[in-house]
């Protein structure tokens, strides 16, 4: 072969890997562009419902699906119906939000169909009991809150799912990704009956731009005759920081601002506001190794563990409620009939200099369509208390160099559950671990609408988890805000001394929501003083627990706390 004939077949080689690559380069393309979950695109699975949702939110849900990886769910779910009772918030709400996003992608998945019930929250005490009362059995799965564990397990409602842990056959979870804290509130004596969804705890949020303000530090030390606490670290050094900025023009808009930012109304979840606070005035850790320790004295918040007694009226709970009305005042009179998404849309809204309140604030914060103080987002660990009621001695103890710190995973941390009477076992936990699966919970927890917070190593940076700031990044949020706020997430689950004890007995709602709540009302709008408030709720909850069995409700509630007589 001579020499042209050569470079002439070298050209014409090169020719044909030149337009072999670029075909290869274009079906790439189209492969992105078409690629398919079961045959269906992310336009079919999340379609945008108009202006509260866009793209880039398909984009990233569809980039969290295939993630995901989840497995081939029709040999037990093709032609099956599955019902989902849920917390009715609608179809862009928190908790109920998040079954219809992800109700397409599951029966592509499955071949099973997904019929959704929702339960309005200030019915969720008697719609779920009454269907099982009266044998109806609606529900192969439905999310509540953790409290409700009292009444599901006693009465046989529910069943362990640690038979389905590491099947293949399931979408991928971890137990032991999940925070401790969090993951106790699913299991019951050693037993796991919920998958990983939403860990509430409540953090304090404050504006980082305006307490970093050297002309606002300067002006709060000629004030009040000290440095400005930057950030608060207890309760009554926020009060300070709040009395000073109420009713002061810190936002530069020609109306003057608020301290705080609460919902107060009867209704309005502001029963969470007090028990957060009030632990760290009448919650005491235990001596000895573990602080974390359960006596008569130590970790309890609402009865005595030996005699179901109410401690609702004690001292460090009367000082607390007094605390709260001091606190709620340093903002608008507004807050006592606020509901909760009022409080957080006037804290978001760039009104506030402080709130205390779920991780759903610090995922707001970053929807610039919600919020105004993107990149600007101050948050800690819940704060600690100066003075606090030790029962043991009968008297309050006062220190501000060594305050009482008291975490908490305050709220429902809501998540889904298995019916002991379903007829689908195998396509209800599909579902329940398809929700809990890292990429798509991790995707949920950064939407913010979904009212969905972090509850798992993924979600927390080290060295309580194993997020990254480009994980973050890539959601759109701001990584300054988020270093806060991760790291307080992390610090208020992970490195408190001790914990408020989490109520789960029947009858809760009654105990908190048809009883404490109202009071708390009452105290706050002057109807009745804090003492008498707490006096009328501690009767209140002698009658309930004389009506349910006092016996009973005295084992259901050591079990629940981990308190051995």
């Amino acid at each position: 072969m001579n020499k042209q004939t050569i470079t002439s077949s070298k050209r014409l080689l090169a020719l044909v890997l030149m337009i072999a690559l670029l075909l290869a380069v274009g079906a790439a393309q189209v492969t992105a562009q078409e690629q398919t979950f079961f045959g269906k695109t992310a336009q079919e699975l999340f379609p945008i419902p108009g202006v509260a949702a866009d793209e880039q939110e398909q984009r990233l849900a569809f980039e969290a699906l295939l993630r995901a990886n989840l497995p081939d769910g029709r040999e037990f779910g093709e032609g099956k119906t599955l019902t989902f009772g849920v917390l009715g918030q609608g179809s862009r709400g928190g908790i109920s939000g998040t079954i219809y996003f992800w109700r397409n992608a599951f029966e592509a998945a499955t071949g099973a169909r997904l019929e959704i019930v929702e339960i309005p929250y200030n019915e969720l005490g008697t719609t779920i009991p009454a269907d099982f009362l009266t044998g109806q059995y609606t529900y192969d799965v439905f999310i509540g809150a953790a409290w409700q564990y009292g009444d599901w397990i006693s009465n046989g409602w529910i069943q362990p799912i640690d038979r389905f842990f590491g099947d293949p056959r399931f979408p991928a979870w971890d137990i032991n990704d999940v925070a401790p804290a969090f993951a106790a509130l699913m299991q019951w004596e050693g037993q796991t009956y919920g998958t990983t969804n939403d860990g509430d705890a409540q953090l304090f949020y404050y504006r980082y731009d305006v307490l970093n303000d050297p002309e606002w530090q300067a002006a709060f030390e000629a004030e009040m005759g000290y440095p400005l606490p930057n950030p608060p670290t207890t309760w009554q050094q926020l009060l300070a920081v709040t009395s000073f900025f109420n009713g002061k023009d810190w936002n530069r808009d020609g109306d003057p601002d608020d301290g705080i930012s609460l919902h107060l109304a009867p209704g309005g979840q502001g029963h969470f506001h007090y028990a957060t606070l009030a632990a760290s005035f009448a919650v005491t850790p235990a001596e000895g190794d573990d602080p974390r320790a359960v006596t008569k004295f130590d970790n309890v918040f609402w009865f005595d563990p030996e005699t179901m007694e109410p401690l609702i009226n004690q001292p460090g709970h009367v000082r607390a409620l007094e605390f709260l009305k001091e606190l709620a005042a340093t903002g608008q009179r507004a807050q006592l009939g606020w509901q909760l998404g009022e409080a957080w849309d006037n804290f978001l809204g760039g009104n506030a200099i402080a709130t205390f309140s779920w991780g759903d604030v610090g995922s707001l914060s970053q929807d610039v369509n919600r919020s105004r103080i993107k990149g600007n987002l101050g948050a800690s660990a819940i704060l600690c208390s100066e003075e606090w009621y030790d029962r043991e001695l009968g008297q309050f103890v006062t220190d501000s160099e060594n305050p009482n710190c008291v975490g908490n995973t305050t709220g429902g941390s809501w998540h889904p559950t298995m019916s002991a009477f379903t007829d689908t076992p195998e396509l209800a936990y599909y579902m329940m671990a398809m929700l809990a699966n890292p990429s798509i919970n991790f995707y949920n927890a950064t939407t913010g609408w979904q009212g969905i917070d972090p509850s798992s190593a993924y979600q927390l940076y080290p060295p309580r988890g194993t997020a990254s700031p480009e994980d973050y990044a890539a959601v759109g949020f701001d990584l300054g805000d988020m270093e806060r706020y991760i790291n307080a997430y992390g610090a208020n689950v992970f490195d408190k001394p001790t914990y408020l004890t989490y109520l789960r007995i029947p009858g809760t709602l009654e105990y908190i929501q048809e009883t404490l709540d109202i009071r708390l009302s009452e105290a706050m709008t002057d109807q009745l003083t804090p003492q008498e408030a707490l006096d009328a709720t501690a009767r209140d909850w002698n009658r309930i627990t004389d009506e349910l069995g006092r016996e009973e409700q005295l084992a259901i509630y050591q079990a629940a706390i981990g308190f051995n007589p």
